[in-house]
């Protein structure tokens, strides 16, 4: 047996590790947690300052069995799991079942998975952080009073199965506000005019800006028209032309937020896929002997730091240097981070500059390699010299009518070269030039065309916007921001349409009870509060039995009310308007895990049910009877098959069209392509143009 055992959370983590600390040192995983509160029960004892009645996890005797065996014939033990509040927990619970003294030198804290990192780490370890540890289990504890008590009335009311927590509910509350934002929405006419310009030959576009020097709003066709009749003919004098330089700097290091943020927008990840991805490439990743072996690829990605270390930032500056020149290096800024960021770790970023992405595709799978590219991207870029652009704007005149046009072209591309941030509309950003131009010119308006709008009623919340107000408004954390998304669309309050969030009525009906009864559960700032709270106990300010009791004291008063007020909600099936080709009752509406559903009324004594299908108008090209509907597969990707399924088994994911190839006489197909959309033919070449 080896001298020293160290313990982590995952396998994956444990073989990467064992590597890197050679043979006098057994590496062992945790599989996470090894103790929690009960399932069947609360948990806490409220007699005795809320003190938590911790089990051994069921599943787990096996993998402690192991772990005490190991600790018996150590000389010493380690524990060395996650870097924050969690992994702190993990090793106090651990620390607990094996007999290991916490305030012994028994804790090991590494923020990348490195030989460096973990080598250095081991000659410095540490007592358990039992702020830390308070700090987690505050939330658990919290937690645990919202969900074990709000729950059980909510199956008695409404519906067996339901939760609510304290976190999900401020999200599902927010997804619903925002819908009734939308509902109640009152559009508004306004009006733009846009113009064509010709200076010579060249073409350049411009914009109605201002009368008589004045900014002025179009709300209506009359405004409209009185500017139009100040225009008599198709001459333009340049008046004032303006040139600056701007800059741009690069974005800055991601955090678990931004990541998440990010990876939706570029990469189409859900936030649970993002971190899950992260997770795998932080634990390591097997290089190859010659690379070096299993690998820590980025630096840990719970965070909601932009912080960096000089080593990596020594070596990111070099790397720049050798590869673009000195001219695209950037010099260093200090950043702010947000006011409620805990500052913990370090930012997400590669454990080495020096290890591209292009080196390691071979080594990686398809997403692995995706994610690890944006990261290392958006680090680089970080770090790189500001762009640089030429602007141009141009006011042209005319009888006190005054039209704008801009340009710009990148004078100096400079972060530009790798990396430029996305954003939320999914806008590419474009730079047009215009001519050249001087003051007393005279250009001809070649159109002027008046545009009728109507303003648009806030987005719904993708989960990229979604995380990021929560994270804005200091809602929850970065380790609760993908389990919570997951938790709302799993329990059924919500569902994606379009990549958008839209409320179910299940939801409505859950969240109305809690803001009736439980008004502070749902508070956003009472939310930010608590966080705050659980902050200070982790700084060592607060104590964690005191914040849960002044929440608890007004709870459990409401908790009551609840019990004795809350009335029963039925909630009734929505009619499909057909009936059940089993045994003729009406079929209805549910909503299941995959989203909408018919199934029979007449359950549990048919259990008939039955796919949503939604016609496209195409005859199926296969059995030539059948219509083409639209159907979704387990993992919620949209495909195309023949409604006469099982007879007839037609299968496509590129949505057919009512046209016939004019070369083949087949199918033709849109195919997504990054550019728009590609109709082309499923039996041959034939293909045209792309489609915006």
């Amino acid at each position: 047996m080896s001298d020293y055992l160290v313990i982590v959370e995952s396998p994956a983590k444990a073989k990467t590790i064992e590597r890197y600390l050679g043979k006098k040192y057994t590496v062992k995983a945790s599989m996470g947690h090894v103790r929690d509160l009960p399932k069947s029960k609360m948990g806490i004892d409220f007699e005795n300052s809320y003190n938590p009645s911790y089990i051994t996890i069921r599943g787990k005797g096996p993998v402690l069995k192991e772990l005490k065996t190991a600790a018996k014939k150590a000389k010493k033990v380690y524990l060395a799991a996650d870097p924050d509040r969690e992994g702190e927990a993990i090793a106090w619970h651990l620390a607990h079942s094996l007999n290991v003294d916490p305030n012994s030198d028994c804790r090991v804290v590494f923020n990348e998975i490195t030989k460096e990192a973990v080598k250095d780490s081991f000659k410095h370890p540490r007592q358990i952080d039992m702020d830390l540890v308070d700090a987690q289990q505050g939330r658990r504890i919290l937690d645990r009073l919202v969900g074990y008590n709000i729950s059980p009335l909510l199956w008695k009311k409404v519906k067996k199965g339901l939760s609510a927590g304290r976190v999900q509910s401020v999200a599902v509350k927010m997804i619903i506000d925002r819908e009734n934002e939308i509902k109640n929405f009152k559009p508004e006419e306004y009006w733009s005019i846009d113009g064509q310009f010709l200076a010579g030959t060249e073409s350049f576009e411009g914009y109605f800006y201002s009368l008589d020097g004045k900014k002025l709003k179009l709300p209506n066709k009359e405004a409209v028209d009185d500017i139009l009749r100040r225009i008599p003919d198709k001459k333009f004098t340049v008046g004032k032309v303006t040139k600056k330089e701007r800059k741009r700097n690069p974005a800055l290091p991601f955090t678990t937020s931004s990541l998440q943020q990010e990876a939706a927008r570029k990469l189409n990840f859900r936030a649970r896929k993002t971190m899950m991805l992260a997770q795998q490439l932080y634990e390591g990743i097997d290089l190859g002997k010659k690379d070096g072996g299993i690998t820590g690829l980025i630096t840990y990605m719970r965070t909601d730091s932009t912080r960096i270390s000089e080593t990596a930032r020594t070596e990111a500056r070099q790397y720049i240097t050798e590869q673009y020149g000195k001219e695209f290096l950037g010099v260093t800024r200090k950043v702010k981070n947000q006011d409620q960021a805990q500052d913990a770790h370090e930012a997400v970023r590669p454990t080495s500059a020096f290890r591209e992405p292009s080196a390691l595709k071979s080594v990686l799978s398809r997403d692995q390699y995706r994610l690890y590219k944006l990261i290392w991207d958006r680090f680089i870029a970080s770090l790189m010299a500001p762009a640089v652009l030429d602007t141009m704007t141009v006011q042209l005149n005319q009888n006190g009518v005054a039209f704008r046009a801009t340009g710009s072209k990148i004078k100096f591309k400079g972060f530009m070269k790798i990396y430029i941030e996305g954003n939320d509309d999914n806008k590419k950003e474009e730079h047009k030039l215009l001519p050249t131009l001087e003051e007393g010119m005279v250009v001809e308006a070649d159109k002027i065309v008046p545009n009728q709008h109507f303003t648009q009623p806030p987005p719904r919340y993708t989960e990229a916007r979604l995380v990021k107000t929560m994270e804005e408004k200091g809602i929850g954390r970065p380790s609760t921001y993908a389990p919570t998304l997951d938790t709302i669309q799993r329990r059924g309050y919500v569902t994606l349409d379009n990549k958008r969030f839209v409320p179910t009525e299940l939801g409505i009906i859950v969240i109305d009870l809690v803001v009736e009864f439980f008004p502070k559960v749902i508070d956003i700032d009472f939310t930010v509060e608590m966080e705050n709270d659980l902050d200070a106990i982790e700084a060592g300010t607060r104590n964690w039995v005191e914040i849960i009791d002044s929440f608890y004291q007004e709870f459990e008063k409401r908790l009551k009310v609840a019990e004795e007020e809350m009335e029963k909600v039925e909630i009734k099936d929505e009619p499909a308007g057909e009936d059940c080709e089993k045994c003729g009752h009406e079929m209805v509406y549910k909503m299941g895990r995959y989203g909408k559903f018919m199934a029979c009324s007449n359950f549990p004594e048919c259990r008939n049910t039955k796919a949503i299908l939604k016609e496209i108008g195409v005859t199926c090209p296969k059995c030539k009877k059948g219509q083409i509907v639209e159907r979704k597969s387990k993992k919620r990707r949209t495909f195309y098959g023949c409604d006469q399924f099982p007879e007839c088994d037609f299968l496509s994911w590129d949505k057919p069209i009512p046209r016939l190839c004019p070369k083949c006489n087949e199918q033709l197909v849109e195919k997504k392509v990054k550019k728009g959309v590609n109709v082309q033919c499923i039996a041959c070449d034939y293909k045209e143009e792309t489609q915006k």
